[in-house]
């Protein structure tokens, strides 16, 4: 089993959400290159601007009726999208403009959720153009080498790995690159892996990206802190340019290429430590950690930052929809004195810090490294029997350079 972070696992929640899915389905989305011609660009882009005229009229429509009443909220936007039927009507799909109803739904209840955790929120801001066009169930058409779309034409597309299951939808996205990519999404039957009979709890950190139970450290790359003087440079040199000359667009395609690298890496990176915890382990235990809390509380910059560069929940949820898809368990357990609790006598250690990367129990004596010992309480919250932890003995280590290999122990 191996996934790569061009094919799968693709975040289009707002669109996952919405899609009708069988009885024990999961939802999957691929991601091609898509190469349409200098004609199917500006076409495109001619339709992102409609779509956001349409969206902006719907924030306009939805600050006007200043309800939360959902079906009410639907039954507007519907009613602006026929209202405004000249603007769209000829030039877009009638399904696909639809999307652009549903993109505005998911972002309502998006700020509605941190309204209902106390955040502050502002209101929806009007947009200058999209930058993607969505088909649902109908109006497209997949070949060997490209994608048919209803009113518009078909797309030159390089699908570098066949497509499984059954195809509910297809997308076009221009990334921030400048680069063009088709989204195809596709519901699946889940395919459990045979039993393995381990059961493993992994501690989630910063300087070492995960410590399990069995005593193996994953490196955490830090990749952005590699490439930060690049981007610094980069981001100088775009603050100097005349926003929207034509090298004010070459800086900016320059730095979002750059982010995009790391990002793909990062994304690589956290598919394989996954995919390897799911093929080896049939029971995996996580801390069920708020990542906006652990930076709340560190008010040091660079340790807020490379939480951020750990990606917690970009993790949890390949690990979470692997296990779905292969027949695992993801379970999630307290974090509550993980790291300060002593794994063999249970212990508290109330004075110990970030800096003490190594546990020292005034207790009962044990000395071991501070991850690994999170990792075993952890074991311990979920199975509910100690596991004797390995004084003194090293960590096996794996490096970057190894996880990105998939060198990782079977």
């Amino acid at each position: 089993m191996s996934h790569n972070s061009k094919g799968k696992f693709i975040n289009l929640s707002y669109i996952d959400k919405n899609m009708g899915r069988g009885k024990d389905k999961l939802m999957i989305t691929y991601k091609f290159r898509a190469y349409p011609t200098p004609e199917q660009e500006k076409k495109l882009h001619e339709i992102f601007v409609i779509e956001a005229q349409l969206y902006n009229e719907m924030i306009k429509k939805v600050n006007e009726i200043n309800t939360y009443d959902l079906k009410t909220t639907e039954k507007t936007l519907r009613q602006v999208i026929h209202d405004l039927e000249s603007l769209w009507k000829g030039k877009i799909y009638s399904k696909a403009i639809y999307a652009v109803e549903e993109k505005l739904i998911a972002n309502l209840k998006g700020l509605a959720q941190l309204k209902k955790k106390g955040k502050k929120v502002g209101s929806l801001k009007p947009k200058e153009k999209f930058t993607f066009l969505f088909y649902r169930q109908h109006g497209f058409k997949i070949d060997i080498d490209g994608v048919e779309l209803s009113k518009f034409g078909k797309i030159k597309v390089l699908f570098h790995r066949p497509i499984e299951g059954k195809i509910k939808g297809v997308g076009i996205k221009l990334d921030k690159d400048n680069k063009w990519y088709v989204y195809v999404v596709s519901e699946i039957t889940p395919k459990p892996l045979p039993k393995t009979g381990k059961v493993v709890a992994i501690d989630w950190g910063i300087e070492k990206l995960l410590t399990t139970s069995d005593g193996i450290a994953i490196q955490n790359p830090l990749i952005l802190d590699k490439l930060e003087e690049k981007i610094k440079r980069l981001q100088k040199a775009l603050s100097r340019k005349k926003k929207g000359s034509k090298n004010y667009e070459k800086t900016r395609i320059k730095l979002a290429k750059l982010y995009k690298y790391a990002r793909n890496l990062i994304n690589d990176y956290l598919h394989k430590v996954t995919t390897w915890l799911i093929e080896n382990y049939d029971v995996i235990y996580v801390e069920n950690i708020r990542v906006e809390k652990l930076i709340q509380i560190n008010k040091a910059k660079k340790l807020r930052r490379h939480i951020l560069q750990a990606n917690y929940y970009k993790f949890l949820e390949l690990l979470e929809y692997k296990a779905k898809l292969y027949g695992k368990q993801v379970i999630k357990v307290s974090p509550k004195n993980t790291s300060k609790k002593c794994s063999r006598c249970g212990y508290v250690n109330q004075k110990l810090t970030l800096n003490d990367r190594i546990f020292k129990c005034p207790k009962c004596g044990l000395e071991i490294d501070r991850d690994y010992n999170a990792a075993l309480n952890i074991l311990n919250a979920g199975v509910g029997r100690p596991k004797v932890p390995v004084e003194r003995k090293p960590l096996l280590y794996i490096s970057f350079s190894e996880g990105v290999y998939s060198k990782f122990p079977q």
